[in-house]
């Protein structure tokens, strides 16, 4: 069911908007316009590229070294022209050779750590834009509440020209004018409070997208209706344990933490160091030797950190659960609140809903009044009435629209428009 504002908006739109403004953006280009500029964002893809360059330090190799000797080196000998003459060279070469696969578990770390950062980061844009969905249809109610505050002006303008036409020709007291040019005032300043409320949550929606245009020149537009197309709680939970951001990034942790135990395992192991060595003796020109360094780890075997990368485990398994279990809160609360919100709304529409039921009212207590059949105060009650309603059924779309970003935010995805 789509929404059926009383009197039709358009022509009072173009004419309550500031002229000169250009095209307005639709939400999928406000969200386009968001992602490519909010630094918040910027700063969080940054974070991904910084954990993406520690995959590379992860994976790189030992350095070999080289140390490089001259023994035997007598400058004060019998002979000083010859200090080098019983010099020994001697130049080796040693390199550490990892075991168990300890750089390929340190990159494996290094890039499930990468993707919980990329997690992250898509848990950040689903709580931003949610936030940005609030301030989209803030500015759409404002826009409606604008529109509607002008529709209520010119209808009590358009009334006042007849009830001043009944009074010159006698058909009312001049009290019961004076009355009707009192009530205006209310009318003039709805339109004003509207107006300032539109500008602000403009500047409020172009601050997040880090917009440099005018708010004069700055719109956005979009369907503001009550769509009342709900899937069942069941679905919602199914959809939410896939696609929500954060739920995943807990399970990648608990990943992440069995690689960093085998790390650990790893890095308790031992590693040799394998030599190679090239001299000079006298009377043998060059020789060269082998060798290899075992370091004999019988005091320190890694043993902290195998503990502590096991608690890791049960620490991220537990993380896991409570992340859960949010969620699933998470949605029941958003759906609840959607459901609500619905309820509310439903008796508003059709033929003998609220809004029809207010402009009848109006409609007849005016024609009545005009006619003498109906006394002013019962007039201006159904006047006030009338603008009540409407201004009630804008706020509770605007909150239905809330609450189905709520459940968005719940489930992960854009699953209610």
């Amino acid at each position: 069911m789509r929404t059926r504002l009383i009197p039709p908006i358009l022509a009072v739109l173009c004419a309550a908007l500031p002229a000169g403004a250009q095209t307005a953006l639709n939400w999928e280009q406000v969200k386009a316009r968001f992602a490519g500029a909010n630094p918040t964002l910027q700063a969080g893809q940054l974070n991904i590229s910084e954990s993406k360059t520690l995959e590379i330090t992860a994976f790189l190799k030992p350095n070999p070294n080289v140390t490089v000797s001259l023994d035997q080196f007598d400058p004060f000998s019998g002979n000083p022209y010859r200090p080098l003459g019983s010099v020994l060279p001697y130049v080796a070469f040693d390199y550490l050779h990892e075991r168990q696969h300890k750089r390929e578990l340190r990159l494996e770390s290094a890039q499930k750590a990468t993707g919980i950062a990329e997690s992250q980061q898509q848990d950040l844009e689903r709580t931003m834009i949610f936030t940005l969905r609030s301030a989209f249809v803030q500015t759409l109610q404002a826009k409606q509440l604008l529109v509607q505050a002008q529709a209520n002006l010119d209808y009590y303008n358009k009334e006042l020209g007849i009830f001043r036409s009944r009074f010159q020709s006698g058909g009312i007291a001049r009290v019961d004018l004076d009355r009707e040019l009192l009530q205006k005032v209310q009318y003039e300043s709805d339109y004003q409070t509207a107006l300032i409320n539109a500008r602000t949550a403009k500047i409020t929606l172009r601050l997040m997208l880090n917009e440099q245009t005018p708010v004069d020149k700055f719109d956005v537009t979009g369907p503001f209706e009550f769509t009342d197309r709900v899937l069942a709680l069941e679905e919602f939970h199914a959809i939410a344990e896939a696609a929500r951001p954060d739920l995943k990034a807990a399970v990648q942790a608990i990943e992440k933490a069995h690689t960093d135990h085998q790390l650990a395992v790893a890095n308790g192991s031992v590693d040799p160091t394998f030599g190679v060595d090239f001299a000079r003796n006298p009377p043998i020109p060059l020789y060269m030797g082998f060798s290899v360094n075992i370091p004999l780890r019988i005091f320190d075997r890694n043993q902290g950190e195998k503990a502590r990368t096991s608690i890791d485990i049960a620490h991220a398994e537990r993380l896991k659960d409570a992340a859960a279990a949010q969620v699933f809160s998470d949605v029941d609360s958003a759906y609840f609140t959607l459901v609500s919100s619905a309820n509310l709304l439903k008796p508003y529409e059709g033929a003998d809903g609220y809004l029809a039921t207010a402009t009848r009212v109006r409609d007849t207590m005016a024609f009545s009044y005009q006619r003498g059949a109906a006394a002013l105060v019962d007039y201006l009650d159904a006047q006030r009435d009338y603008r009540a309603t409407v201004v009630a059924y804008i706020n509770l779309v605007a909150a239905y629209m809330t609450a189905a970003g709520q459940l968005n935010l719940a489930v992960g995805r854009e699953v209610v428009l």
